[in-house]
């Protein structure tokens, strides 16, 4: 069963045992290992053989019957020490592919697999394109925006009041608030711009537990870096406190209620007994019920 790694011989192949192949297009994202295929149209053993790979006059890789750049063979270009590997156990089945780690944006370009012992010599063209990644190149591009600053201008048992300052971008940057699931939350958005930097600030109300980012962008550069901040919300305190005045309030006015009506019972009970102390001995009035 063919590999995808035999097909892409297969396709260097195809034109012929003098062939100068082009179009053959590696892309892969910055950050990761880049194969570059390569083989030569026979296919056969080429552990005792010579080839080379180069990159606009760099030295890539040498591999010369056993020798090669990792383990003695000198001249390889600086950019590349250390991050190409060929191999070993491949090399029986014609395979002088290379592998280059961690690529950078500086590995794009157009490379050659060249078989100069070979009769007749064989080349081979490979382009290899390294798509930028958003990430954090504060320390690598001058105007990159550095770690944004976030604060808590006001808060309650209910809500907090944040704030994000994206500051010294050399061109607006976005930035935006984000929650733990990388939703944008609505905000207030403020830019000014000083000596040739931009300085934007972003106001947000959050009324739930969690973590929050505050996020600056500059597509232009490939640039994104972010702060975060955790918020608590005791909603379950809220919920007590809320239940709290509630009883206490009804607490209250049953308390007052029965005072009221206590007060309104003395009172009748007062009226309805009349004593008249005239010249002579205290009588009861006519109004005074004693079975009442």
């Amino acid at each position: 069963m063919r590999t995808p790694l035999d097909l892409c011989f297969c396709l260097l192949t195809l034109c012929g045992v003098t062939s100068v192949l082009y179009g053959v297009r590696v892309v892969v994202e910055e950050d990761s290992d880049a194969v570059l295929p390569c083989s030569p149209s026979t296919k056969e053993d080429i552990t005792a053989k010579l080839f080379d790979w180069k990159k606009d006059g760099q030295e890539v890789f040498m591999y010369d019957s056993g020798i090669h750049y990792n383990n003695g063979h000198g001249s390889q270009d600086l950019q590349f020490k250390g991050r190409v590997s060929h191999f070993q156990d491949q090399l029986m089945n014609g395979n002088a592919s290379i592998k280059i780690q961690n690529v950078k944006m500086a590995d794009s370009g157009n490379y050659i697999c060249i078989f100069p012992r070979l009769q007749p010599r064989q080349t081979f063209n490979i382009e290899l394109v390294v798509e930028r990644l958003l990430k954090d190149r504060s320390g690598e591009i001058p105007g990159a925006s550095p770690k944004p600053f976030i604060t808590t201008l006001d808060e309650t048992k209910d809500w907090s009041l944040l704030q994000c300052e994206g500051r010294g971008a050399s061109q607006e940057p976005k930035v935006e608030w984000q929650d733990s699931s990388g939703n944008i939350l609505p905000a207030e958005r403020q830019v000014s711009e000083r000596g040739g930097r931009y300085y934007v600030t972003l106001n947000t109300t959050v009324t739930k537990t969690g973590r929050y980012r505050c996020v600056v962008t500059q597509e232009e550069i490939s640039h994104q870096i972010h702060s975060e901040t955790f918020v608590f919300i005791d909603e379950k305190l809220c919920e007590d406190c809320s239940t709290k005045e509630i009883t206490g309030w009804l607490g209250g006015f049953v308390l007052g209620a029965a005072v009221l009506a206590a007060v309104q019972a003395l009172l009748v009970a007062t009226k309805r007994i009349t004593v008249t102390c005239n010249p002579g001995p205290c009588h009861l009035g006519a109004d005074y019920n004693p079975s009442a």
